[in-house]
């Protein structure tokens, strides 16, 4: 490879800095001179406003809650479970997997929930539903067992807890249960 003499570096370093001079202050310059974006109109949040709803959620710190008093009462009943709490839109917000619960039900509850909470009804109750409806369970994310509880507000849904891992759906409810009744302590 063929040395540069100390000229022909010095001279290509010049132009080197000349030109990333020149960007930076075009650009320097380009952004001074654009107009200031015009501050975004804020929406109200008014409750008389037809474009508007509001809706109850649980915290975090309440689906905890749920969550470990579902756990607590399989526990007493020497049941390893996993308990997930949704959120309205079926978003999980807490997943629990108790000690010694099978590797699918983490899922399973989460697909529990998601389901009491989509119908607003237990999940023992739309196993019958299935009958009338068989197509039903082809919905993406649902699980038609035993073991999904909705959350109400007022008759509404606000949230699903399911639980997975007892050796009956029925079990499984049962403890979900507990988790509803925890909430309104």
């Amino acid at each position: 490879m063929k040395k540069l003499s100390l000229r022909t570096r010095v001279v290509t370093g010049a132009v080197v800095v000349a030109a990333l001079g020149a960007g930076t202050f075009g650009a320097m310059s380009a952004s001074a001179s654009s107009p200031t974006a015009a501050p975004a109109t804020a929406v109200k949040a008014d409750t008389k406003n037809r474009n508007l709803q509001q809706t109850t959620h649980l915290t975090v710190a309440a689906a905890t809650k749920a969550a470990q008093a579902t756990l607590n009462a399989a526990k007493k009943e020497n049941q390893r479970v996993s308990v997930a709490v949704v959120d309205r839109n079926g978003n999980t917000i807490v997943t629990l997997r108790g000690d010694g619960a099978g590797p699918q039900s983490p899922e399973s509850a989460a697909k529990k929930a998601y389901t009491a909470v989509s119908w607003n009804a237990p999940t023992s109750e739309l196993v019958k539903r299935l009958e009338q409806a068989p197509n039903l369970k082809d919905i993406p994310g649902t699980l038609f067992l035993g073991g999904g509880a909705p959350v109400q507000v007022k008759g509404a849904p606000v949230a699903g807890i399911g639980v997975a891992g007892a050796p009956s759906g029925d079990l499984d409810e049962k403890f979900a249960r507990a988790g509803v009744a925890a909430l309104a302590r």
